[in-house]
């Protein structure tokens, strides 16, 4: 299908999407592909890994130039965020797919089963996956998820932004070339095709994107039960106390708004200043709107477009509507060249029109408030995806993380939570469901699937199982007592939380080095079974090694 598009970066042209039957089609293709098993494979995971590590190592300046076509954006953004952010977390899924992908052998099974029988939590791939990507971040926000997906071990359906144009056919045409095309592939579109595409049966949906565009994926995947994952946004503000470092606060939540001209899910929403800090605050602030925005117009230039004249539009609306203090530093709303300078709008109220949704924007609104008042206010709205507490105070920090609930949170710094290996990154409510990054990534796309076998003898001293019951005689042997001792009657002040690691370590270490001694004199004096006598010389042995090895 050929549509003529009107946005950032096509100029108009005219585009082809996918066809119905093309949808089908590849779909088809990658069911067959699923079924056949042949993704299953770790190191065919692991060849398509490195496929798609050097479809982004050869095609560095195509990224470059597509990205700036569609978003102005700089290439050394391109280069740390984008490019490097891809890189970065193919590597970490190749370096770790053997670990992620391991079944398990739950520790809590219990003696029968881990000793006697068998359980296993068996990691599964789910099937057919379908990844749909978001305009903000048209290369990473589709990369990151289906390399999830291709460690996990199935085969994708990729439906990048259309909003993206330059992106969007990059991916179309790169993809095929380097992935295998029956196991993954690109279908594109607006909202028509994506609407087709939804209607299709998928084994798991992964969408990123707004909370109302969520809503209609959420919607269709109810009717096949598929599960979801939404990465979301919402407005996340900071909260700078009054013992913050004001003018690291002011720097670091500037340079949030500044990255891809606040078009960032993570950014900086509004920020919440105690009073007492608010001047010297709007001081630092304007300081280094001067740094970031510059005198001439190269620093200008630097931030990233607005993505389209209707974002551009409802931008400029709300901007014009507040009725708080505007700073800009003397830079102009362009709209011609979709451009909003980083700009400060002070005495903010919470009914303001900047405050009536997630601004994604290089717009700041500042709102006097104390930290309780900034929570209380929290609380009022939806669950954001980030919140950013700047404090030197480890009170003030606790008093906000437990008083409030959000995605994520980075304290004394914005977005960081969200690179930080080894930690999910997803939302919470109207912020999203569900998470990824690393191992959570591949658990997403992943079904834990419970094994479990127990011997066919067990059935002598489990045969009370069966009907007919003899209740006098095997209630006690299906009885279970109180064996952690509590006592009725017991109140709250009676309750005793012992935090993982806490306490009993003494006793596994003394009965540790116990054995260890037993075995040790066993060993030394020829006395005892010789099975003891055994491990003790391996234990001493492996000792010595590890002894001589310093």
């Amino acid at each position: 299908m050929t549509v003529t598009t009107r946005g950032s970066g096509d100029g108009g042209a005219s585009r082809t999407y996918s066809t119905p039957d093309e949808v089908t089609s590849k779909l088809a293709t990658l069911r067959r592909t699923f079924a056949s098993g042949r993704t299953k494979n770790l190191k065919y995971r692991k060849w398509q890994l490195k496929q798609l590590y050097w479809l982004i190592e050869d095609h560095e300046f195509d990224i470059t130039k597509a990205l700036a076509a569609d978003l102005g954006k700089h290439e050394f953004e391109t280069l740390a965020g984008d490019i490097a952010g891809c890189k970065s977390d193919i590597l970490l899924h190749i370096a770790n797919l053997e670990a992620w992908t391991a079944d398990e052998r739950p520790a809590d099974a219990g003696f029968v089963f881990r000793h006697v029988g068998s359980a296993v939590v068996r990691k599964e791939p789910r099937g057919v996956v379908l990844v749909i990507g978001a305009w903000n971040f048209p290369l990473l926000l589709v990369v990151q998820p289906l390399v999830a997906a291709v460690a996990a071990g199935c085969t994708v359906l990729v439906k990048p932004s259309e909003m993206a144009a330059r992106t969007e056919a990059l991916l179309a045409e790169l993809l095929p070339k380097y992935l295998d095309p029956e196991a993954y592939a690109v279908v594109t579109g607006g909202p028509a095709e994506t609407g087709f595409v939804l209607a299709q049966r998928f084994d798991h949906i992964f969408f990123t994107g707004s909370a109302g565009v969520a809503r209609h994926v959420a919607l269709a995947a109810a009717k096949n039960l598929t599960p979801t994952v939404l990465e979301l946004g919402g407005q996340g503000p900071a909260i700078v106390t009054a013992k913050a470092d004001v003018d690291l606060a002011a720097k670091r939540i500037l340079a949030a708004k500044f990255m891809n001209a606040g078009q960032i899910c993570l950014s900086v929403n509004h920020v919440f200043v105690d009073p007492t800090v608010h001047t010297e605050f709007v001081r630092r602030l304007n300081f280094w709107v001067g740094e970031f925005n510059g005198q001439g117009d190269k620093h200008y230039e630097e931030m990233t477009n607005i993505i389209n004249e209707r974002n551009y539009d409802r931008l400029k609306g709300a901007y014009d509507k507040s009725a708080g203090k505007k700073l800009t530093n003397g830079r102009e709303f362009v709209r011609e060249n979709l451009r909003i300078p980083l700009t400060i709008v002070d005495d903010v109220t919470t009914d303001d029109s900047l405050m009536k949704e997630e601004l994604f924007g290089p717009i700041l609104p500042v709102i006097r408030a104390t930290y309780h008042e900034a929570v209380r206010e929290m609380a009022r709205l939806p669950h954001a995806l980030s919140l950013y507490i700047f404090s030197e105070s480890r009170p003030e920090i606790d008093y906000i993380l437990s008083h409030t609930l959000t995605g994520g949170v980075t304290i004394n710094d914005c977005m960081v939570h969200a690179g930080t290996p080894g930690v999910p990154f997803g939302g919470v409510g109207d912020s999203g469901s569900g998470s990824y990054h690393g191992k959570y990534g591949v658990e997403a796309f992943t079904h834990k699937r419970a094994v479990v076998q127990l011997p066919n003898w067990l059935d002598k001293v489990m045969g009370f199982r069966y009907p007919p019951y003899d209740m006098e005689k095997n209630r006690k042997r299906v009885e279970k007592k109180n064996t952690l001792g509590f006592k009725r009657g017991e109140g709250i002040e009676d309750q005793v939380i012992k935090m993982p690691g806490e306490g009993g370590g003494w006793k596994k270490y003394t009965l540790v080095l116990a054995l260890f001694a037993i075995a040790v004199g066993s060993w030394r004096s020829g006395i005892g079974p010789v099975w003891l006598q055994e491990l003790a010389g391996r234990i001493v042995g492996t000792m010595s090694g590890v002894l001589a090895s310093k």
